[in-house]
Parts: structure tokens; C-alpha cells; sequence
């Protein structure tokens, strides 16, 4: 203890964090092996840096970005509406050749709780409420199920599509727990792979790291851009290309009307041997609050909303539709080869987004005190902060309602909450029977991805038939248990 403590002395002076262990001689010795824990857990070489970087980020909050923006090329943005059903057919058949090969992967972001939905388990588990009451990893994993099938079927060989889910550390143990207890919902277990997104520490206005407790160090998620670093660090990366995986879908576990490895979305990116793309949607109105993909300084860019002015965000094409329209939905395609290159090369040079927050701390007294105003900053990375290292960059413009309901709020916010995620879910699937040749009577409706993935080969089912509200077309799992 006594030399180990002696080189973390010497190590906090040479970075003037020497508060850190102001109140070391006052813990037990249990304590005392948690802070020094925490305290070796703590990379200096490059929080230094970090700090640096979070203060040029910081001065440049409020800076618009409309004098060095330009928006994405047409012929770099496909647009499933205005594409012709032929052409989507043949990315499709790409997409489900590459997913028989087993080339294709799904890379998870499922680190948040459940909080703001009153909800204290991993968001994954919730239940918006379905008839089936389904939550969002079962429909998700029973997405990727079906499009196996649909894959087998369609090229005569069984590829499996690995997924890959990135946790917290507080959503690791519990999302495992679920998994297990409902046997991966027919997933082979050696194909889904948990693993745990990273930290930063948090910092004072005068780059001091905070103390959360006299001993532990203040520490946040690193943001879903922690993914590159966190893939690398739990060898996700060396499973892939062992694996002989080419291509990843990766999106966030909130979005319920994912199309998990979307075969057009994988299909059109082969073809156009994108290394890197985003799924977007056309904003609702110019002052959605929304990212919007675009290019910067000849660099393609997530922008946000308030990094516009309002006359940049009310700009029209001539067709009339908004010039910076690409909305950004958290929804993105990699190939294993630059997600590679991010985690060799180019994570450690991805911007840092700095929020200032309310973050407790042990005072000079050692009393933890909980701020009336923000006193420090949490940093994070984005994943879509990788775009400007893509050499060839593609993104797919998808219609919202079919492809982006997101649950983030309660059912009191009105919006991207329970209630929307349920009815957006039960409008896509009448949508799907109605395209079929059924005929829906009322709102509610569900279809299992085990009878459809996407409103494929529903037509034997409905075709002539009339069905009253709540509809629910399901057939006998595959695998697995509710």
C-alpha cells in the first residue's frame, strides 16, 4: 500500500491533482483500495490533453458553422421514397447475399437506462405496451431471427448475423441477466456478444478532476462515440474480422421501428463501396431540433441545431424542400476495415462535446454537496464523429414513418414517448397489411417479425381479408420464451 500510494503521490503532482487523495489518511482501509483503484484507472497522458481539447471545445460553443457548410451531394444521399422499386430490389439482394456469407454484423448502442420513463432497468427491456408486450430487445432480436430466414430463403445458405450490444456498466449485469433468462430469444448465445462502454472523468472549470466521494473519483459514460475505444478494448474488433464479418449496422437501442441490418441500407452501401453511411430522415420543420448530416470544411459532419442560424435552417431548394434536411437518426453503417482504421488511427482525434452540469462533490470540508448551478463539465464522444475520416461517405434518406420512432421521454411529454413508439408501430404495420391487400378496421395493430420483417410476403395472409382492431398476426416462435 505504502509504495503504491507513494507512486500515485508523485504521479497527481507531476498533473497538479493532488486533491485527489486529500482525504486518503480518513478512509478505511477498503476505501483506500477503491480510491487508489480508481486513481490507476486514470490515463494522464491523455487527460491532459482531453482537458485541453474540452476548453477549445467549450470556447467554441455558440460559433455557427453556416459561412463553412455546404449540404450533402444528391448523388451521395439515396432516397428510398424517389427510388425506383427495381433498383431498391437489387440492393436488397445484395444486402441478403452478404447476410447468408455471414458478412454482416449488428452493433448495439444499449448503454442508457431506463430513467426518464420511470423505468429503473436498461431502456432494451422496456414494454411500450404491444398486444405481444414485446420489449426492445425481443423485437430486436427477433428482427435479426427473421432476416436469417429471409436470407437462407432467399440464397439458399444460413448466414448468422452476430450482435454485438454495448452496455454500461450499470446496464451490463441486468441486460445479461435478461438475455440469459430468456434464451437470447432464440439467438445462439456464441453469436450475441456483450461488452462495456468507458468513462471520463469529470472536471472543475479549472480542469481539476472532481471527487464524488472521498474515495471515488467523479466519472461519466464517455458517449456512444466511446464505442471505437470500447470495441478495440473488449476485442470486439479481432472477433469480427475473425468471425470474417466485412460490414456492421450499428444504431441505438430506442429507435422501435429499427430495421435491424436493413439489407437495402447494407445492399446500397456494397454497391456503392461506402466505408462509412448514415440512415437519415427528412426534417419535419426548420427548427426541428435535430443534427443534420452536411459538410463542413469539405469534411462530412453531424450539425447540430444550434450550430445554425435561423436563416440557414429555413433554406429551400428549388423543389422547396429544406436544403439542410438530413436528420440526423443515430443510424449508421461501417465496414470492419475502417472501424479498424477509427480504432488504430483516428479515435484518439475524435472531437470532444462538452456539457457543463451539476456534478456532487466533497468540499474542502469533505462534506458531499449536491450544486444549485452547474460546476463542472462531463465529456463525451458522438459516434457519428467518425464520418469526416470516411473516404467514400453515402447516406439513405428513409421515410420517418417507417423507419424512426424514438422512445426517449415519459407518455407526459407527448412526444418520443411510450405512447407515439406504440401507435408509430401500429401504424407502419396496418400500413403493411393495407399494401397487402387487407383491410384494417381501428388502430391497433401488430405484426410479429416472425410472420414479416419489413411487410414482405403478406399477401397469402391478408390478401381479401378484413380485420378488426387489435389485430395481431403472429405465429409460434422460433425459439425462445416471453
Amino acid at each position: 500500500m505504502t509504495d503504491h500510494l507513494k507512486k500515485q503521490q508523485i504521479r497527481l503532482a507531476q498533473v497538479r491533482q493532488e486533491h485527489l487523495l486529500k482525504f486518503f489518511d480518513e478512509l478505511t482501509p477498503d476505501k483506500r483500495l477503491q480510491l487508489l483503484r480508481d486513481l490507476d484507472e486514470l490515463d494522464f497522458d491523455e487527460i491532459k490533453p482531453n482537458w485541453e481539447r474540452a476548453t477549445i471545445s467549450m470556447n467554441a460553443n455558440g460559433i455557427k458553422l453556416d459561412s463553412r457548410m455546404q449540404p450533402m451531394p444528391e448523388d451521395q444521399i439515396l432516397s428510398i421514397a424517389r427510388t425506383s422499386p427495381e433498383k431498391l430490389n437489387a440492393y436488397r439482394k445484395i444486402g441478403l447475399q452478404q447476410i447468408a456469407k455471414g458478412h454482416v454484423a449488428v452493433l448495439l448502442m444499449a448503454g442508457g437506462q431506463g430513467t426518464r420513463l420511470g423505468f429503473d432497468h436498461p431502456k432494451g427491456m422496456y414494454d411500450v405496451g404491444l398486444q405481444s408486450h414485446k420489449t426492445l430487445f425481443r423485437i430486436q432480436a427477433e428482427r435479426i431471427l427473421k432476416l436469417e430466414q429471409l436470407a437462407e430463403e432467399a440464397c439458399g445458405q444460413r448466414g448468422r448475423i452476430v450482435w454485438y450490444i454495448m452496455t454500461s456498466e450499470h446496464t451490463m449485469q441486468p441486460t445479461l441477466n435478461y438475455l440469459e433468462a430468456n434464451n437470447y430469444f432464440g439467438l445462439l448465445v456464441e453469436n450475441v456478444m456483450l461488452f462495456e462502454q468507458g468513462s471520463l472523468p469529470c472536471f472543475d472549470y479549472d480542469g481539476r478532476i472532481i471527487l464524488d466521494e472521498k474515495h471515488r473519483v467523479a466519472r461519466s459514460p464517455d458517449g456512444n462515440g466511446g464505442i471505437y475505444r470500447a470495441m478495440q478494448r473488449a476485442g470486439v474488433l479481432d472477433d469480427m474480422k475473425r468471425r470474417g464479418i466485412l460490414y456492421v449496422h450499428a444504431h441505438s437501442v430506442d429507435n422501435i421501428l429499427i430495421k435491424v441490418a436493413d439489407p437495402i441500407f447494407i445492399g446500397y452501401c456494397v454497391q456503392e463501396q461506402a466505408d462509412c453511411a448514415a440512415k437519415v430522415v427528412e426534417k419535419s420543420s426548420p427548427n426541428e431540433a435535430v443534427g443534420v448530416v452536411a459538410i463542413v470544411d469539405n469534411k462530412y459532419q453531424v450539425v447540430e441545431y444550434s450550430e445554425i442560424s435561423q436563416k440557414t435552417a429555413e433554406m429551400r431548394n428549388a423543389d422547396g424542400r429544406l436544403t439542410y434536411s438530413a436528420g440526423n437518426i443515430c443510424n449508421h453503417f461501417f465496414t470492419v476495415a475502417f472501424l479498424q482504421k477509427i480504432g488504430s488511427s483516428y479515435e484518439r482525434k475524435l472531437k470532444l462535446h462538452v456539457a457543463k452540469k451539476k456534478i456532487p462533490f466533497v468540499d474542502n470540508a469533505g462534506n458531499r454537496l449536491t450544486p444549485n448551478q452547474p460546476n463542472g463539465i462531463k465529456i463525451e464522444k458522438f459516434v457519428f464523429d467518425v464520418f469526416e475520416f470516411a473516404e467514400k461517405f453515402v447516406a439513405m434518406e428513409v421515410p420517418r414513418d417507417e423507419e424512426f420512432s424514438a422512445l426517449k421521454n415519459a407518455d407526459s411529454a407527448g412526444k418520443d414517448c411510450p405512447s407515439t413508439a406504440r401507435d408509430d408501430l401500429h401504424r407502419l404495420h396496418r400500413k403493411y397489411i393495407e399494401k397487402a391487400g387487407g383491410t384494417v378496421h381501428g388502430d391497433i395493430c401488430e405484426i410479429s417479425p416472425f410472420v414479416s420483417y419489413a411487410g414482405e410476403n403478406l399477401e397469402e395472409l391478408v390478401a381479401g381479408k378484413s380485420f378488426s382492431s387489435p389485430v395481431y398476426l403472429s405465429e409460434p416462435p422460433m425459439h425462445g420464451h416471453l
